[in-house]
């Protein structure tokens, strides 16, 4: 317990030189995907390659199809 107490101090003190206000709340936005992704039994690097290189072509209307409780991966292309 006390290991993992002083694993979560570390990693809050490191999110105090993330640079910037702006860049602390986008890797909070990062890990937040990268934990709901994990939560959901899913594999965090797989899931944001194949939701970057989506991201550029998906429709606005469709966004929410790339969260992590809805994203389904992409079939691989032949």
């Amino acid at each position: 317990m006390h290991l993992m107490v002083d694993r979560r101090s570390a990693r809050r003190s490191n999110w105090l030189f993330a640079g910037s206000l702006r860049a602390g709340r986008r890797a909070a936005a990062i890990m937040s995907l990268i934990q709901s992704d994990k939560l959901n039994g899913r594999d965090p690097h797989r899931y944001l390659k194949d939701v970057l290189e989506r991201l550029p072509t998906q429709p606005a209307s469709r966004l929410e199809e790339l969260l992590p409780h809805r994203w389904q991966p992409k079939p691989p292309s032949h």
